[in-house]
Parts: structure tokens; sequence; C-alpha cells
């Protein structure tokens, strides 16, 4: 009842101080701004398996510190995720592995299929979620002002759609040489700006074509 719903696109709640999100989110909304809430958690599907035709989805400037997105099967068309401003320490996109006779499957088949923008920033992230990799159309993740503090091989393994990465203001001091590899379609911006990096600049354009992309490193330890 605290909400506002415009009869066809829009669910706006923020400001609105719900501790929980609403049970009944029209399933034909569009955009869902739950912002600026004292929302704890967050659970996509109820075990209905009842699709939203949700874009867009708020969750900006709440409580959550953990989040698990492996349960959101019943948001097919969902474009961007706004997570910011949270505390979340745990951000859980894979589960493990299960063996069924020789060989492996992953529990998780497509996540969050249409998934373009993802953003995490002003969290208490300490490393890049695991992942990653599973949303095959991710083409932007924010993850600036959080406490990652180094960037391993596999953290943006298999993101082949990725074009948009901003690591800005975190405690970053390691990258792996391999970190960016086979990022194809890396090409509008890395932000490194304002962490701890130390290492010498050509470990980390190695594998880049810095030639068609804008990389700040402004404000590190050299």
């Amino acid at each position: 009842s605290e909400c506002w719903w415009d009869g066809q696109f829009l669910l706006n709640c923020s400001f609105t101080r719900i501790p929980t999100a609403p049970e009944d989110i029209p399933q034909i909304a569009v955009t869902a701004d739950l912002s600026y809430n004292n929302i704890k958690t967050f659970v996509c599907s109820d075990g209905r398996n009842e699709e939203w035709m949700l874009k867009h989805l708020n969750l900006s400037n709440n409580l959550i510190s953990e989040l698990t997105l492996t349960t959101c099967t019943n948001l097919p068309i969902l474009e961007t995720l706004n997570l910011s401003g949270n505390a979340i320490h745990t951000l859980t996109l894979d589960m493990p592995t299960r063996v069924h006779g020789s060989k492996k499957y992953s529990i998780v088949d497509r996540l969050l299929p249409a998934l373009k923008v993802l953003s995490v920033e002003r969290n208490n992230l300490n490393t890049v979620p695991r992942g990653l990799g599973l949303l095959q159309s991710l083409q932007t993740v924010h993850m600036s002002s959080n406490a990652i503090q180094q960037i391993d091989p596999k953290d943006f393994q298999n993101c082949s759609q990725l074009k948009d990465i901003d690591l800005r203001n975190n405690k970053i001091t390691k990258i792996h040489p391999d970190a960016f590899r086979d990022l194809d379609k890396l090409q509008v911006v890395v932000d490194l700006r304002e962490n701890a990096l130390t290492i010498p600049l050509p470990q980390i354009l190695v594998s880049l074509n810095f030639f068609q992309l804008e990389v700040y490193l402004s404000k590190n330890a050299w």
C-alpha cells in the first residue's frame, strides 16, 4: 500500500521505509524501484516460477548484506540490476557443480540471460563476485568503492560481451596479467583509479587491445 503503481510500467517503492520487498510486484511491471528502504534480504523466485516482465530492478541504498542471484530464474528479460549502496559482502552468481556419471554439470543453466548492466558500487565486496561469466549478456559491471584487493585470472572468465569495467576506489594491489584476456568486446573503459597498484603498467595492459580502450589509472601507489 505504500508503493505507487502507475498501472502499466512503473512500480515505485523508493523512500517508503519498507523492511522487505513487496510480495505482490505486478508481473507486467517493467521497472521496479525499491531504493532507499530498509530491505535486508531479497529473493527473486518464490518457487511458483511465475515469470516477471521486469527489465530494470533498483535495490540500491538498502541494508542487504548477502544476495544469491541463482534463484532469479523468473527474470528472463531483466536488463539492469542496481545493488549499489548496500552492505553486500557476498554476491553469489554460481553454484557448486555436481558430478553426474563422469561429467560435471552446473546447477545454473542460464542465469539472468538478458542482464546487461550490474551495479554493485559502495558495498563491502573484497573479491570480484565469482561466476560473472554466467551472465551471458553482461556488458557493464560497476564495482567501485568496495574493498576488492586483487583481480584473479578467472574473475572475468567467459565474460565475452563485457565492454565496461569500473573498479575505481578499491584496495587493489595485484592484477593477474591474464585477468582481462579474451575480453574481445572490451572497448569502452577499464577504470582502476584510486587503488593501491604498484605493479608495472605493461603487466596490466599486456592482454588488452588498448588502442580501442580507455584505461584510467590515476591516484594509485606508483
